[in-house]
């Protein structure tokens, strides 16, 4: 194992998602995705990258009041934080495991 930080170059990472996005839209024919599950299992932050342990603490999530911090943030980009990237990845997990399907 490599002790280094992963090193993710923004544009490229830009790039993925909206080569992802562009698969959903065009495989899809549609330009709104339908999540049929509201909650999810959820490993908080200071557990998810022990991996050595097991996570002792497991919460629920949901994906509506995920969506709705991305809605807010959308109406006052001012106000972003980190937490919307987790926010976001949320809902683009059941995006992706949704369209894999």
């Amino acid at each position: 194992m490599d002790n280094d930080p992963l090193q993710i170059p923004l544009d490229q990472l830009r790039h993925a998602f909206e080569l992802a996005l562009h698969h959903i839209e065009a495989s899809s024919g549609n330009a709104v995705v339908a999540l049929e599950h509201d909650y999810f299992w959820s490993v908080p932050g200071d557990e998810l990258y022990d991996v050595p342990n097991q996570p002792r603490t497991i919460t629920i999530g949901q994906l509506s009041e995920s969506w709705q911090h991305l809605e807010d943030l959308l109406a006052d980009p001012d106000r972003a934080v980190g937490q919307h990237l987790v926010w976001l990845a949320d809902v683009l997990r059941a995006i992706g495991q949704t369209t894999a399907q």
